[in-house]
This record gives structure tokens, C-alpha cells and sequence, in this order.
């Protein structure tokens, strides 16, 4: 038992070590054929390589044990429960509150707040209000994008109708939107999925579409991500054409 145990762990350590390989190639590549240079501390590079890819390891047999089954779980649970309201409650509230959290979204927006008062785009005193009426845009962009896509596999409808008409949007928008926040809105769109969002997000589509007759899990049941990802950069603009 011990053995087959202490196999499984060496096993899984292998396959993230050989997901990690392809960034470990290109930085030794860098640093000792293009720079020509010994790594500094070499020790610690190592010892943080170790972490890193016992962390992968743990995160992803976290993600399989874990929220994979809860997002799917719960999405049974709703449909078996019959009430669309709750689940696009539950579906609106996830995105929200997974990326009002979001250290990415954080991080953009401090940085973005700090920038606009250097450029006097912005008044110093209302520069934290700024900041969280961007987070706030950015999370309801967020919660109602999972809520479209959850609504879209109860329906059937073909994503890339939302997914085209959704950049074209983007695209007008752009035309109009303040050149400051243009920028700021189109980082929105990358920083909002998270590593708590992802699995949860996906495991919920899967687990719909799994258990809604007529949906295939492979067609229906991916896809919400890239809501996640579109919304933002809509909602971000709006925001910039209220604020400047």
C-alpha cells in the first residue's frame, strides 16, 4: 500500500516536472547560451524549482479531488433541484465573488488608480473610489459573463454567435472609449480568471451540460472562460467613458 502510494506521488512529481520542463529549457537556454552567464544563486533556484513543482503537483491533485467534483456536484444538484433561479444565482455570484478577490484584479486597478491621479485624470481624493468601482465593473462583468454562459448551454445556442457578436462589441467600443482606459480594460480581460475560477467555472459547464439532456459535455460544456475574459474588456470601457 505504502509503495504503490509512494509510486503514484513519484509519478504524478514526473508529469509536473515535464510540464515545467519546456520554461526550465528555455531559461537555461537563455542564461547560459544567449547571456553566457552562471545562475545566481544557483542553491535557491534549485530548492524554489523543488517547490515548484511539488505546488503543481499539489494544485492539480488538489483541482481533481476537490473542485472539479464540487463544481460538478453542484451543478447536478441545481438542475436536480429545478429551480433556474438559484442557478443562475449560484452561477452571477461565482464569478463575482471569486474575482472581487482576484490579487491580479487587485493589483491592475491599484496600479491603474495610481497612474490616473499622476496623469490628473483623476482627482487624488476619489482615487479609492476609482479603485473599487473598477474591481466592482470588472466582478459584475465577470458574474453576469458566467451567468450568459450558463444560460447559453441551457438553451443550446451556438457560442461563437455571443463570442463574435461580444469582440464586435469590443471592437465599436474601442472606437469611442477614453485612450486611458483602453488599455486597462483589455488587461481587465486577462486577469480576471483566476486559479480558484478556472476549475470551478469549467467543472460547472461540464457538469451542466452532462446532466442536461441534449447537451454534450465536449460542444456545450466548455467555453464559459472566454465570457470571463470578453465581458471585462466591455465593462471596463463603459466604466472609463463614465468616469473620464
Amino acid at each position: 500500500m505504502i509503495l504503490k502510494l509512494i509510486g503514484n506521488i513519484a509519478g504524478k512529481l514526473k508529469t509536473s516536472f515535464f510540464d515545467l520542463l519546456p520554461i526550465i529549457v528555455v531559461v537555461v537556454f537563455f542564461q547560459t547560451i544567449v547571456l553566457q552567464q552562471p545562475f545566481p544563486n544557483m542553491l535557491e533556484t534549485l530548492v524554489g524549482l523543488v517547490f515548484v513543482v511539488i505546488g503543481l503537483m499539489l494544485f492539480v491533485e488538489g483541482l481533481e479531488m476537490g473542485l472539479f467534483p464540487i463544481g460538478e456536484n453542484l451543478s447536478y444538484a441545481l438542475v436536480k433541484k429545478g429551480s433556474l433561479f438559484w442557478l443562475l444565482s449560484f452561477s452571477f455570484l461565482l464569478g463575482f465573488s471569486t474575482t472581487i478577490a482576484e490579487p491580479a484584479l487587485i493589483a491592475v486597478a491599484k496600479e491603474a488608480g495610481e497612474i490616473a491621479v499622476k496623469s490628473d485624470l483623476i482627482k487624488p481624493e476619489i482615487e479609492s473610489s476609482y479603485i473599487l468601482g473598477l474591481r466592482i465593473s470588472v466582478a459584475v462583468s465577470v458574474g453576469l459573463a458566467i451567468l450568459i454562459g450558463i444560460w447559453r448551454i441551457i438553451q443550446g445556442w451556438p457560442i461563437y454567435y455571443l463570442i463574435i457578436g461580444g469582440y464586435v462589441m469590443v471592437i465599436v467600443m474601442t472606437l469611442f472609449a477614453p485612450e486611458e482606459i483602453i488599455g486597462i480594460a483589455y488587461d481587465a480581460g486577462g486577469v480576471t480568471t483566476s486559479t480558484i475560477t478556472v476549475p470551478l467555472v469549467t467543472a460547472l459547464g461540464v457538469g451542466l451540460a452532462t446532466v442536461i439532456e441534449g447537451r454534450s459535455p465536449l460542444t456545450d460544456g466548455f467555453g464559459l472562460i472566454a465570457f470571463a475574459s470578453l465581458l471585462p474588456m466591455i465593462f471596463v470601457m463603459g466604466y472609463g467613458m463614465l468616469i473620464f
